[in-house]
């Protein structure tokens, strides 16, 4: 299985203040996406 192309890719994250949620919106932002949080 192979890693989607991140560089048009959105991803929205719930509860990223804190906790998971912020981790989430961290790594896939680091990845590439565009996150909405």
């Amino acid at each position: 299985m192979t890693t989607p192309d991140a560089h048009s890719r959105v991803a929205v994250v719930t509860g990223a203040s804190a906790g998971i949620g912020e981790a989430t919106a961290k790594t896939l932002a680091a990845q590439g996406f565009h996150v909405i949080a």
